[in-house]
C-alpha cells in the first residue's frame, strides 16, 4: 500500500482565479507581476469596510466563471 495519497483536487484552482470570476471588479493597473491587478470581490454583500479586496490571482470556492474574460 502506497502512502501517498491522490489528492483529486490538486490544481483545480489553476482555472478558478479572480481575474476569470463574474464577481472580480478590476480597480488599478498590474502592480505586482506575480499577483496581477488588485480589484474587490463582490460575490457577497459589503462589510462597513466594503468589498474584499482581492488579486487577480487569489481564487476561492465561490468562483463563477465569466467567459467574457477568458
Amino acid at each position: 500500500m502506497s502512502d501517498v495519497i491522490n489528492d483529486p483536487w490538486a490544481g483545480r484552482s489553476t482555472g478558478m482565479r479572480c481575474k476569470t470570476c463574474i464577481s472580480f471588479v478590476r480597480k488599478g493597473e498590474k502592480i505586482d507581476p506575480e499577483k496581477g491587478a488588485f480589484g474587490r470581490c463582490r460575490a457577497h454583500a459589503p462589510t462597513m469596510r466594503g468589498f474584499v479586496p482581492v488579486w487577480e490571482m487569489d481564487w476561492c470556492g465561490d468562483h463563477r466563471l465569466d467567459e467574457n474574460k477568458i
